[in-house]
């Protein structure tokens, strides 16, 4: 059995989490579902594939958690030491990712990977 994955939430120099706020901002049947996900891709890691997981390019992920009819995604990338680092989040209502939520995970993963190059 490999090491589990350790989840953790960006954290913006201001303090703010936005994956976890977006989190704590959900109905509990759907915090629910998210926990059940987020225990999936902490035993899996990259393992992980759909209908749970999958690779939207230049290192993002999204974990996919459908809760009766309500769709959320939640956007995360992979970090030296088994770390997984969840950056933002959003209710599905189309086909495609929007661009700005994926933009913005791109931006919370380049700012990551600056402020922690040295681990």
């Amino acid at each position: 059995m490999s090491q589990r994955y350790h989840i953790e939430f960006y954290e913006t120099l201001s303090g703010h989490e936005p994956a976890k706020e977006f989190i704590d901002s959900l109905d509990f049947k759907m915090q629910a579902k998210i926990l059940r996900t987020l225990d999936l891709l902490e035993a899996n890691g990259p393992e992980l594939r759909q209908p749970y997981s999958l690779s939207l390019g230049n290192g993002i992920f999204e974990l996919r958690i459908k809760q009766g009819n309500n769709i959320t995604r939640i956007l995360y990338f992979f970090f030296v030491g088994q770390r997984i680092i969840l950056t933002n989040g959003f209710v599905k209502k189309s086909q495609k990712t929007p661009p700005g939520v994926l933009d913005t995970a791109q931006k919370y993963r380049a700012d990551f990977i600056r402020r922690n190059h040295h681990e």
